[in-house]
């Protein structure tokens, strides 16, 4: 099991549990995902994360922006300025029957962006490897 958490956000992969095999949460709240919902809000971040980082010395210090990406049930959103952004991620529902809403401090953001770039544990079990 691969536990990583700090003020703010939390991200949990399990390979024994089934369907759920992953954890998202943030300040006062948390949610299950399948390994494959959780390897699309993993891309998902990296990929707007990489596109802030492309845009932000384009951006004056006062100037703020709004990424979003969707993609299938999955929608995300980057929203704020260059170095102080906030997560949000939609959930729709879908053939399990539950949608979800959820929103990151800046902070928290920030360390959920860091421990998604360098996490590996979802090709594990993706791959069948607890």
């Amino acid at each position: 099991m691969l536990v990583q958490e700090g003020p703010g956000w939390r991200f949990c992969v399990d390979g024994e549990r089934h369907p759920y095999s992953a954890l998202v949460g943030g300040e006062g709240w948390a949610t299950e995902l399948t390994v494959s919902e959780a390897m699309a809000f993993r891309d998902g971040c990296l990929r707007l994360a990489h596109e802030l980082r492309l845009v932000a010395s384009q951006l004056m210090p006062e100037e703020s922006i709004c990424l979003e990406l969707e993609s299938g049930p999955l929608w995300l959103e980057l929203e704020g300025f260059a170095e102080l952004v906030t997560l949000r991620m939609v959930l729709e529902p879908g053939p399990l029957g539950r949608g979800f809403e959820g929103r990151w401090t800046a902070e928290g953001t920030a360390a959920l962006l860091a421990a998604l770039h360098h996490c590996v544990a979802l090709e594990a079990v993706q791959a069948g490897v607890s």
